[in-house]
């Protein structure tokens, strides 16, 4: 009797073995299943320098943005030709794209929109609220959605636009919140590039991983640069990435001055959160 208990048991302990492995088993099968993180990924389609052969490079720019919680392209270039040639040779799917933003009314950033809007206008365009009037009647034309912007709004889920900054010239930068700092990508930082850094402390108190874009400082002289690049420093600015209109020269500094961290830019150059 005591033999056939002890044999009882040792079944119902190798059962309840078999469950408790059988659910540790599902908990770690379920886990290896789970998605992985987002990563976002920024790819130069417009600009005056060439990083991937077979692009073409002009004055202007443009940047696609993935990752995030809505697929984003920010400015569209000069010319549409060459827009579109950068994107067949880059096989960019502009049917992905769910949100424009446009940083100001110069043709170097509003050039290639028809042809976007002509092959995608399920869209809402963003665009500064000092605009002529008509801007917003085309892109309505071409079937998008219009929406101006004048003060610090959230487009999506941590992506932020800093509102219209400046006097003469009107403009927006655009600030993606993300794990490693604030990432602000800028058009041509008519208003001065500090002040946007400035204005992006203001509205997300956080350090700044990333800035890239058109810093605008073709006209500065070596000692306003060197200035400059002090209040990046000063800011703790990690990397930055200087390109379009900032200028030879001014981009001959930052890299001096960032060393590594100045990212080399161009037409066709790709970049992924998880390369920093």
């Amino acid at each position: 009797m005591k033999s056939l208990l002890g044999i009882l048991a040792m079944l119902f302990v190798v059962l309840v073995s078999g469950v408790a492995l059988g659910t540790e088993g599902s908990r770690i099968s379920k886990a290896d299943g789970a998605p992985p993180e987002r990563t976002l990924r920024f790819t130069i389609l417009y600009d005056n320098y060439l990083h991937k052969e077979g692009t073409r490079a002009d004055w202007g720019f443009s940047c696609l943005i993935e990752g995030t919680e809505k697929t984003i392209l920010f400015d569209t270039g000069t010319q549409p030709q060459v827009l579109m040639h950068n994107v067949g040779v880059l096989n960019v799917d502009l049917q992905k794209v769910e949100q424009v933003v446009i940083s100001h009314n110069h043709g170097d950033h509003t050039g290639g929109l028809p042809a976007v809007l002509e092959r995608n206008p399920n869209v809402i365009v963003y665009f500064p609220i000092s605009f002529p009037a008509g801007f917003g009647r085309r892109v309505e034309n071409l079937k998008a959605k219009a929406q101006t912007v004048d003060k610090p709004v959230e487009m999506c889920r941590n992506v932020y636009l800093t509102g219209e900054m400046g006097d003469e010239i009107k403009e927006q930068s655009l600030i993606i919140d993300s794990p490693r700092g604030l990432i602000i990508v800028t058009g041509c930082s008519h208003q001065g590039i500090v002040n946007i850094l400035r204005r992006a402390k203001q509205i997300l108190d956080k350090p700044i991983h990333l800035v890239f874009g058109g810093f605008h400082l073709g006209n500065k002289s070596d000692a306003e640069l060197q200035e400059i690049i002090a209040r990046f420093k000063e800011l703790k600015v990690e990397k930055c990435g200087a390109t379009h209109c900032t200028g030879d020269r001014a981009i001959a500094m930052f890299k001096q001055a960032f060393g590594e961290n100045s990212i080399p830019m161009g037409t066709g150059k790709i970049l992924d959160i998880s390369d920093f």
